[in-house]
């Protein structure tokens, strides 16, 4: 029967080794799980799991696994004796879920008044602490806040009613997820990672005391500096269908002006041209010319591309094709972008668009033949990617 979870794991990109496999199957030979979907849940999480980064990729598997095995024949459940589901369910409430149960009059008399209302309802109904419905204080719904309450839908609103486990609660830390103020903090720490790769070591004053006291003579120890030497050009397109992920982008920028010493950074509108902005407002006269970006700033800078690679192929190919540009730009925007990639020895395109979205437009590939597949998505993953090929 539980082959079938083995193959929703591995549908999901959960990766589990049969060995892992074998000591579930072992730990259930042993009753370390009975007849509780909660505890077959945590304990098969334990086993198989071995980086949280995965934890909300096996709740979306093991949920999939487990609407195909709720689904049972409705002549079988006719066959099954009422009074022994009833005592079997109770054994698994706890002594709080039990008091509620009692508060409410019994189960009996929580399933006979959930029959009764059922019948008189007639409208599909929210808040109040009466009908079914979504929200409000009433036993019976979703989303609602009666500690005490028993579910009928998706999720319980105050996060008690009676056997909710299918909460999600490690879905920011997934490497493919968006980035978000949550998750972002895992992503920041591996900037910071490739921020401090090769960087200069400075004296460390608190370490070598200890480490002296521990070894009972002189230990000299270095760490690396806060900053480094790295150099970082980061380009970010704005505006349109940028506005969309501006939060995003704001923390990636905030993340690198902390850790880089050598930041520099400039805004362009769906692709480079002749000339990019200094600031996000694209002013005229905050014009920088991109052949005196090429003549300021040489080889050893990292160039990151911040941008969702989605415009007309015009705009890449053609002559004048920028749209913000009346008359000039004689060349072609991919022209200027060779030039940049022919100039600086690591180029990277970080997209906060999700992978599985790119082929939708024809811009995204042509721009992904431009840097040479050397597009990221904006994603902790993404992000790990992206520094570990600039850290070559």
């Amino acid at each position: 029967m539980l082959v079938g979870l083995f193959e929703a794991l591995r549908t999901h990109r959960v990766p589990v080794s049969l060995r892992e496999w074998l000591d579930l199957i072992a730990a259930l030979d042993r009753d370390f799980a009975i007849a509780d979907a909660q505890e077959f849940f945590h304990l098969a999480r334990t086993v198989l799991v071995k980086d949280e980064r995965h934890y909300d990729r096996f709740a979306r598997a093991f949920a999939a696994y487990f609407e195909g095995v709720a689904k049972i024949d409705p002549t079988l459940l006719a066959r099954v004796p009422e009074d022994w589901l009833r005592q079997s369910f109770q054994r698994l409430l706890s002594e709080e879920e039990k008091a509620g149960l009692a508060a409410l009059g019994g189960l009996d008399k929580l399933l006979e008044e959930f029959r009764k209302r059922l019948e008189e309802q007639k409208e599909r109904h929210a808040g109040g602490n009466r009908w079914i419905g979504t929200g409000g204080t009433s036993p019976f719904g979703a989303g609602g806040a009666n500690p005490m309450g028993m579910r009928v839908g998706p999720n319980g609103g105050a996060r008690s009613a009676v056997k909710v486990w299918d909460r999600r609660e490690y879905k920011p830390l997934d490497g493919d997820a968006d980035l978000s103020p949550r998750n972002f903090k895992l992503a920041l720490r591996r900037l910071r990672r490739f921020a401090r790769a090769g960087a200069a070591e400075e004296f460390d004053l608190d370490a070598t005391i200890e480490a002296t006291a521990r070894e009972a003579m002189l230990e000299v120890k270095f760490r690396p500096e806060r900053h480094n030497a790295i150099k970082v050009l980061l380009l970010l397109d704005i505006g349109g269908s940028m506005d969309d992920h501006v939060h995003a982008c704001e923390a990636l920028f905030g993340a690198a002006r902390a850790e880089f010493k050598r930041l520099e950074h400039f805004y362009f509108h769906n692709f480079v041209y002749s000339s990019l902005w200094r600031t996000d407002k694209l002013r005229m006269s905050e014009r920088v010319a991109t052949s005196d970006l090429l003549r300021r700033y040489n080889a050893d800078y990292k160039v990151i591309f911040v941008g969702d690679a989605a415009m007309a192929p015009y705009e890449i190919t053609h002559a004048g094709g920028s749209i913000d540009d009346f008359g000039g730009n004689e060349e072609a925007g991919e022209a200027w972008f060779r030039r940049i990639t022919a100039h600086f020895r690591k180029v990277v395109w970080l997209n906060p668009t999700p992978r599985s979205q790119w082929g939708y437009t024809m811009s995204n590939q042509m721009i992904r033949d431009l840097v040479e597949e050397r597009m990221y998505p904006l994603t902790p993953d993404g992000l790990t990617e992206a520094t570990r090929w600039l850290a070559k």
